[in-house]
This record gives structure tokens, C-alpha cells and sequence, in this order.
């Protein structure tokens, strides 16, 4: 499958994707890709495909491979971000670490409707594990503080197009918080969204970087998240 870099096109083997790569923005430190959803971003212990397997394809000529600077989740799609030198890589850990300092909005198809037109839900999240599950993120007194707004977009029969920003950024948080607003993100089966496709409808559709100068970059609708998105009225999407 193709890396496409504006009208430039590069051979890479992501032969499990039907979606190519695209690299949304790369200049001599900094590397944004469109990451596919399905595709996790480190193999983690139990091994498996993963972005680790084709960082080779990414190097463009540099001496050191590109590594991800923040994680996404396997069924997310959209922006991620890579250092393309240590120095890179280093300072974007310390924008990443630092709550609020990069901005980011995903689009969320989500079942169900929150019951305003926009809010903010200030729901602590803890990681909680059983021998029979396995381990999921709940919403807890106990548990690290995470915040999140959100805002209508659009809307369908049964569904809705949800506008989303984090403002911390706890692990499975922007899926756990929809679920804790009545309207799971569709295909999200951990956390009641349903086994309505092979995907998560969640995309990363932008990022800002707070550099000199800022760096953005926007994702393009997947294409397993079109048809729900162009029901809510996404003109992107049909």
C-alpha cells in the first residue's frame, strides 16, 4: 500500500490495510501521519502487527528510525505524531506530558444523542481489571482526573456526530467519557458501543503543535466512518 505525501506516492508494505498511510505533514523533525484504524501503534506484550513493524518505511533518509510521540488507540484513525531525531522526539514527550499544550479534536460517531447541544464531563478515570474481562477504564472517585468537551455536530436516526476535545489526556478517556453521556461511540464494544462494523467510529481529525512556528495537520474521514458520518450531515463524507 501507498504512503502519499501530497502528489508524492511511496511504496509501503501495510498489506493487511485497505486504506493507505498518508503522511499529513513532514518537515526535518516532525512526521504526522494518517494512522489507520485497526492498525496499534506499539505491538505490546502479546506481539502483533503493529506501526513498530513499519517504521522502517517512515525513516525518509534519516539515521534514526521515527518513534511515536503519544499512543492512539488500535481503533482509532487519524493523526499521530513521530520524532524524526532524539532531540524531536524528547521535546514532544514534554508538550505531550504537559496537560492542554497540545491541542487535538476528534469526531466521534456516537449511538444515541447527549441531551444539549454541547457541555464538558469532568469524569476521573481508573483502570480496574478482573481474571475475567481483562482490565477496562472506569469512571471513579479514586481515579485520575480527565476532562473532555464536546459539542453536536449533527445528528441522525439513532446516531450523532460529536465534536470532541480532551483536555487531559487518560487512556481510553474520550470512549469511556461518551459512555458515561448515554451514547457510546458506535463499534466500540468494550464500552457498549456495539459491534456495528469491524472499526471504532473515533477519528483523530486534528492536532496542533505549539512549535516555532505551530504545526497542524487535519485527517481525512476514513473510509468505514462515511456512511454514518454522511447520514449526521457531514458534507466531507458524502
Amino acid at each position: 500500500m501507498p504512503v502519499r505525501i501530497g502528489a508524492e506516492v511511496q511504496a509501503l508494505p501495510w498489506a493487511e490495510f485497505l486504506t493507505p498511510v498518508q503522511v499529513l505533514h513532514r518537515d526535518d523533525a516532525v512526521l504526522i501521519i494518517d494512522k489507520p484504524a485497526g492498525l496499534a501503534v506499539h505491538a505490546g506484550p502479546r506481539g502483533g502487527p503493529s506501526l513498530e513493524d513499519h517504521l522502517e518505511a517512515l525513516r525518509f533518509g534519516k539515521r534514526h528510525l521515527p518513534q511515536p510521540a503519544h499512543r492512539l488507540d488500535t481503533g482509532t484513525a487519524g493523526c499521530l505524531v513521530l520524532g524524526r531525531t532524539k532531540p524531536a522526539l524528547a521535546a514532544l514527550g514534554a508538550l505531550f506530558s504537559r496537560p492542554g499544550a497540545v491541542a487535538k479534536t476528534y469526531w466521534a460517531v456516537v449511538r444515541g444523542a447527549p441531551q444539549k447541544p454541547e457541555g464538558e464531563i469532568a469524569a476521573p478515570l481508573l483502570k480496574v481489571s478482573t481474571a475475567r474481562e481483562g482490565w477496562r477504564m472506569v469512571v471513579d472517585p479514586k481515579g485520575l482526573p480527565a476532562m473532555t468537551r464536546w459539542r453536536v455536530l449533527g445528528t441522525a436516526p439513532g446516531l450523532a456526530w460529536l465534536e470532541l476535545t480532551p483536555r487531559t489526556g487518560r487512556t481510553h478517556q474520550l470512549r469511556v467519557h461518551c459512555a458515561q453521556l448515554g451514547c457510546p461511540i458506535l463499534g466500540d464494544e468494550r464500552y457498549g458501543g456495539g459491534a456495528a462494523g469491524p472499526m471504532m467510529h473515533l477519528l483523530a481529525r486534528t492536532i496542533t503543535l505549539p512549535l516555532a512556528p505551530p504545526i497542524s495537520a487535519t485527517a481525512p474521514v476514513p473510509s468505514h466512518m462515511r456512511a454514518a458520518l454522511a447520514a449526521c450531515g457531514c458534507a466531507e463524507a458524502g
